[in-house]
C-alpha cells in the first residue's frame, strides 16, 4: 500500500460582523474544536464598532457532534492527528488566501484563536505569508512542536480564564516558560471564568 497526495479546490466560507472595506481594525477569529463559526462569531458582538470588522473562517472538517437521530448538530475542526502536516498546510494556505481577499493595507490585523483555534493561529503566524499584527491566544497553549523562531509578532497575548479545566496552571506555566526561553514577549491576562470568551475581558483587550 502507497499513500499519495494531491491538491483539490474545495469551498470554504467566513462570517463577518461588519464591513471590511471600511475596517482600519480587523480582527480574524478561530473557533475552537467542535465549534461553528457563526455561532462562534456572536461572542465577538461586544466589540462590534464602526471602524472595526470581525472575521470568523470556519474549519475545513466538519462533523455531527451526536449520534442522537433527533439533534443532529454540527461542528466543525482544525485538524486531527490524522495526516496532520498535510491538514496544517491546508488550513494555513486557507487564512492566507481569506487574508488576501479581504484585508486592506491599511488595516491593522488581529488573528485571535480559541481553545483549538489556539494552534490555528499560532502556526498560520508562523508558517504563513500574512502580515499581523497581534496574536491572542485565549483557552489554549502556544503548539509544543512549533519552532518559536519563527512566531515573531509584534505583540502576543495569552488571555485564560481563572477555572478553565483545558488551559491549566501547569500548561499555562510551561508556556511562559517557552516564550521566555526564547525570548518572545507576551501579556498574560487572566479573568474570572471558564473556558470561554468572556466579554469584559474582550473589551478590555480594545
Amino acid at each position: 500500500m502507497q499513500e499519495h497526495h494531491f491538491s483539490t479546490r474545495r469551498t470554504a466560507r467566513f462570517f463577518t460582523l461588519g464591513s471590511p472595506e471600511r475596517s482600519t481594525d480587523l480582527w480574524i477569529v478561530c473557533h475552537g474544536y467542535g465549534q461553528l463559526a457563526s455561532r462562534f462569531l456572536e461572542r465577538f458582538r461586544p466589540i462590534e464598532a464602526e471602524q472595526r470588522c470581525i472575521l470568523a473562517p470556519e474549519g475545513l472538517s466538519r462533523f455531527y457532534l451526536t449520534e442522537s437521530p433527533t439533534e443532529r448538530r454540527v461542528g466543525a475542526s482544525w485538524m486531527t492527528r490524522e495526516d496532520r502536516l498535510q491538514e496544517i498546510d491546508d488550513y494555513v494556505r486557507y487564512l492566507d488566501g481569506v487574508y488576501a481577499k479581504i484585508v486592506t493595507r491599511d488595516a491593522r490585523v488581529t488573528a485571535l484563536g480559541f481553545s483549538q483555534g489556539t494552534a490555528t493561529v499560532c502556526r498560520w503566524a508562523a508558517l504563513g505569508s500574512s502580515r499581523i499584527d497581534r496574536v491572542i491566544v485565549w483557552g489554549g497553549e502556544v503548539p509544543p512542536d512549533l519552532d518559536l523562531k519563527r512566531l515573531r509578532v509584534p505583540r502576543l497575548t495569552l488571555v485564560h480564564g481563572t477555572r478553565d479545566e483545558f488551559f491549566t496552571p501547569k500548561i499555562i506555566a510551561a508556556t511562559e516558560s517557552r516564550l521566555r526561553e526564547h525570548k518572545i514577549p507576551y501579556d498574560l491576562i487572566p479573568f474570572e471564568g471558564g473556558h470561554e470568551i468572556d466579554a469584559a475581558t474582550l473589551r478590555r483587550l480594545i
